[in-house]
């Protein structure tokens, strides 16, 4: 929940994407001024970079410490009611009735004066044997710094109730319920000085001397935006196959292994976060990476990762931190879904659906078209329901004779759901 409450202040606070939210509220200390950090790539679903802690600040690189002093902007009260987001597709198609108590929030941004920065940069070097900055030298990373954040300026409180009782979503709580899932009921108190949003400015680093990009230009990006949605998705399938054709050269008993894995830690968002934490070690940081766990729904996999060579292991993890990265743009209610899709078989069938509707182009001109009728025709009425909601949570509603209609919005979320579909898809064909 807390990522819901921050992304929705972000993007009111900043249309424009620039603004990142914070995802987990035990990082939020991570990503306050002077804090270092590093950038994920960009993906098709997910064209803005994300970032990931590290352990460090620009002070713990400097030659000499030295403290400087932040500059406070009180931004005041956002005016309305926040609105935190709940999907309508269990209320309009199952009849269950979601609400959630809005809050305003005040806020506070601090930001990192330039002057003092500029300052700062000439008065210290970076220590050049920092034995992170070797690490980073070593893997050719990129190391960006928190400029301004965005701060509770008081303790508020968040609530969000969805009455599902009876219904199709509330079976599926009941049946894969686990440590680490939301409940019907839920609340967040966001405490005084969380940070909820921040911004980035990328160092330069060479011989002890560092500089500030002040005005980075675009990186180039993955795929080139002309009007036509087609091209979008072949950028698409592109990108999802140069990432999982490493899956396709497992054996059948290593693909249930990795396929059992994502399926627990889609039921449990502690185990997300540790598999995830795990395969950025492997990704990004030298030396032995500890795979080993006493989690039960991740020992396989680690245990046969343990095995694999260096360049197969690199592989491996790249393709399951894009599982990941995929996953964790779906909310935990699509998560649910894709579960029993998996046990209803009929995910492939689902993968289909989601590229069929790729191919419209729903950001400009195409957001209402027909579906062929043999991609929503299901075995079972369960199978055609919980596609349905799966699609509206991603931002199209489909009538049963076929008419779909999208919102503006829903390429990016729908992009998400076709790789996580992909992923699922090739590892379970040996079910």
């Amino acid at each position: 929940m807390f990522k819901k409450v921050t992304k929705s202040i972000a993007k009111q606070m900043d249309p424009k994407g620039e603004l990142i939210p914070v995802s987990s509220i035990l990082d939020e200390e991570h990503f306050r001024p002077f804090c270092l950090v590093r950038r994920q790539g960009k993906t098709i679903f997910h064209p803005n970079p994300g970032y990931r802690r590290t352990e460090y600040n620009l002070y713990d690189l400097l030659s000499e410490s030295i403290q400087v002093t932040l500059a406070h902007d009180v931004d005041g009260k956002i005016e309305g009611k926040l609105q935190i987001p709940i999907n309508s597709a269990n209320t309009e198609v199952y009849g269950s009735t979601c609400w959630s108590k809005h809050r305003s929030i005040k806020l506070e941004k601090k930001h990192i004066p330039v002057a003092k920065l500029e300052s700062l940069k000439a008065e210290r070097k970076i220590n050049m044997k920092h034995s992170f900055i070797q690490q980073l030298k070593k893997k050719h990373q990129d190391l960006f710094v928190v400029s301004e954040s965005i701060q509770a300026l008081e303790e508020t409180k968040f609530e969000e109730t969805s009455k599902m009782e009876g219904n199709f979503m509330a079976q599926l709580y009941a049946k894969f319920s686990t440590e680490g899932i939301r409940g019907f009921r839920q609340s967040i108190t966001i405490p005084k000085g969380c940070t909820i949003a921040f911004r980035t400015t990328q160092l330069f680093i060479g011989d002890g001397s560092w500089d500030i990009y002040h005005f980075p230009e675009d990186d180039e990006q993955t795929f080139v935006s002309d009007g036509f949605l087609s091209r979008r998705l072949g950028a698409l399938e592109k990108e999802v196959n140069a990432k999982y054709q490493i899956f396709t050269k497992l054996s059948v008993h290593l693909q249930n292994i990795f396929l059992n894995s994502f399926k627990a830690v889609m039921r449990n968002r502690n185990l997300f976060q540790e598999l995830s934490q795990k395969m950025e070690a492997v990704l990004y940081e030298t030396g032995n990476c500890e795979l080993e766990t006493e989690s039960p729904g991740l020992k396989d996999l680690l245990l046969s990762l343990r095995g694999s060579p260096s360049p197969l292991l690199l592989g491996l993890a790249e393709g399951i931190n894009y599982t990941l990265y995929a996953l964790e743009e779906l909310t935990e209610d699509h998560l649910l879904l894709l579960l029993e899709s998996l046990e209803e078989k009929i995910v492939s069938q689902q993968l289909k659906l989601v590229k069929s509707i790729l191919e419209h182009d729903i950001e400009n001109t195409e957001r209402c078209f027909s579906v062929a009728a043999g991609l929503l025709s299901f075995s079972r009425e369960e199978g055609r329901e919980l596609t349905t909601v799966m699609l509206e949570m991603s931002g199209v509603k489909i009538e049963k004779n076929g008419w779909a209609e999208c919102k503006q919005d829903a390429f990016t979320s729908l992009a998400a759901l076709y790789a996580s579909l992909y992923a699922l898809d090739l590892l379970s064909r040996s079910d």
